[in-house]
């Protein structure tokens, strides 16, 4: 799917009519759906809880919250892309407690390019993600398939007596003449000898 196919999940936390409207005029539901309005942190933290997002957008403060720690939360425990609009004179106290969190800040008030430059590196930032969530399921799944074959091979050590290169040869070998993987054969070793 090309970048510009793409659809991002949007969650707004914004008590701003005025940012409100901006936003949903510059993200059309064509490259942003669904796009969620609430108005506080705590509406914000019962959404999140319930729903995943790619995009998180803060217009702070609101009226229960400045919104940072509930930021770094939400950028640290998902993939997804948090976005703060911060005013000008908090900009320098925010950043200092954001930097290195990857969260990213915008000073107000924000204009139509600055927002789409800024929609731009999120979506960028997002598939870059995405990429990365992929290579770590890859790699979990092969730690997954390494932990079945070496348990298969402590049965095939066990009960049919092979050392550990003879098992691997024979997990191997069976994998080959049925072509299968050698998790495979291992689930099914598991099975016979367990």
């Amino acid at each position: 799917m090309e970048l510009r196919e793409r659809v991002y999940s949007v969650l707004i936390v914004s008590a701003g009519e005025s940012m409100n409207s901006a936003l949903s005029i510059l993200m059309p539901m064509s490259h942003y759906y669904p796009l969620r309005f609430v108005s506080s942190i705590s509406s914000a933290k019962r959404e999140w809880s319930e729903h995943s997002y790619d995009f998180l957008i803060i217009n702070s403060p609101l009226p229960d919250d400045i919104g940072i720690r509930f930021a770094i939360d939400a950028v640290s425990s998902t993939g997804s892309v948090v976005l703060m609009f911060v005013r000008p004179e908090l900009e320098e106290n925010i950043n200092d407690q954001l930097f290195g969190t990857g969260v990213l800040t915008l000073s107000k008030p924000v204009n139509r390019i600055s927002l789409t430059h800024a929609l731009s590196w999120m979506s960028a930032m997002r598939e870059r993600l995405r990429k990365l969530e992929k290579k770590t399921l890859s790699f979990e799944e092969k730690m997954q398939e390494i932990r079945v074959v070496n348990r298969a091979k402590w049965l095939l050590i066990s009960v049919l007596k092979m050392d550990e290169p003879q098992a691997h040869r024979y997990i191997e070998k069976q994998a080959m003449d049925y072509c299968t993987s050698k998790k495979e054969i291992a689930e099914q070793i598991i099975r016979t000898y367990s």
